[in-house]
């Protein structure tokens, strides 16, 4: 439940992760890329009962807005981020409030009754891991949740908005609400792209919400999937692209755009439309390989430690190093998860 006043508000599709390593007969069986995030289709739906009773599994409170707040919260004092999404009103829903209550995350869940809450299957090979989702409840979510007497004070009282791709593929009006209200507040509004599908296929979508945004995170192949779906001349110039994005017509001139594009354990490109032209790299360093376990969730840790050190007045330089740090610890520890006790961060 909230508890007042929050530095972040932060919204998009609370999921429960069902993790499973070794998979590779499942991605043959399910026709899944290694690499990869979609949206479930009916020939997907078995998996989740399949992997339940073949193989043991792992559950991890997830939903990529959701794990970028836990992120978030994580490196800031308690009670500065609050997330917002549609569950249902079953276990799976409890399972993330106790999960968010660990993690210092509060929640204003908007609880559809008689509705399951949505999960999303992790089929782990290696390094590489494999995303299908249901969304269930989560895409039931209904903009008059954010006027309603518990949520519209945290709106007003936030200044910093987190947003996922994924959200636009069913809350569009809403995602466009918060975005407008932050633009015409002078606050700063975050989107990720989440997954090459979204500006792939709901990129209408992708360019309403656009024009009031300050900050789009991106990886590399969501900013490749970007670049092509809007012609762009190089898509695999990372500078280019992170320009491109970051020089998009805005509706609030005073606050240029940033643009961040990570590339794993290579590096991170940011481009501040105050400067197009000066692009710059931050390399990542770079863990054994035997000290991987995991890269779910690392684009969105990384997404938690830039937003929080943000919030709490660090620069640019200092965000994407908080942001790198949140992402070296992910990738150490099974699913979107972080170190408890507190290590330092900022």
């Amino acid at each position: 439940m909230s508890t007042g006043s929050y530095a972040l508000f932060a919204m998009g599709n609370p999921l429960l992760d069902i993790q499973v390593t070794n998979g590779e007969k499942l991605l043959e069986k399910y026709s899944l890329k290694s690499n990869d995030a979609i949206l479930a289709e009916e020939k997907h739906a078995p998996i989740y009962d399949e992997i339940v009773k073949e193989h043991k599994v792992t559950y991890v409170a997830g939903g990529a807005a959701q794990n970028a707040a836990r992120g978030a919260a994580y490196v800031l004092p308690p009670n500065s981020v609050v997330f917002t999404g549609c569950v249902g009103d079953d276990d799976l829903a409890e399972q993330l409030k106790a999960a968010n209550k660990r993690e210092g995350l509060d929640q204003v869940y908007l609880v559809k009754k008689g509705e399951k809450t949505g999960a999303c299957a992790v089929v782990i090979t290696g390094q590489d891991r494999s995303l299908v989702t249901t969304l269930r409840a989560a895409e039931k979510f209904e903009k008059s949740h954010l006027s309603s007497p518990e949520v519209a004070p945290l709106i007003e009282g936030a200044k910093f908005f987190y947003v996922e791709g994924y959200f636009l593929t069913h809350g569009t009006e809403s995602a466009l609400e918060v975005s407008q209200k932050s633009s015409a507040a002078g606050k700063t509004f975050v989107l990720n792209l989440s997954a090459p599908f979204i500006p792939q296929f709901f990129s209408a979508q992708l360019q309403q919400v656009l024009p009031y945004t300050d900050i789009v995170i991106a990886n590399e192949t969501e900013a490749e999937a970007w670049a092509s779906a809007t012609g762009h001349a190089d898509p695999k110039n990372l500078a280019a692209v992170a320009k491109s994005i970051a020089t998009l017509p805005k509706s609030n001139s005073s606050r240029p755009r940033i643009a961040v594009i990570t590339h794993g354990a290579e590096a991170t490109t940011v481009v501040n439309a105050a400067e197009p032209d000066n692009a710059k790299t931050y390399p990542v360093y770079k863990l054994q390989t035997s000290d991987i376990v995991d890269t779910n969730g690392a684009g969105d840790a990384f997404a938690g430690g830039f937003v929080g050190a943000l919030i709490a007045g660090k620069t640019i330089d200092e965000a994407v190093e908080a942001g790198h740090k949140m992402g070296s610890m992910c990738v150490q520890l099974v699913g979107p998860t972080y170190k408890w006790p507190k290590v330092q961060v900022l």
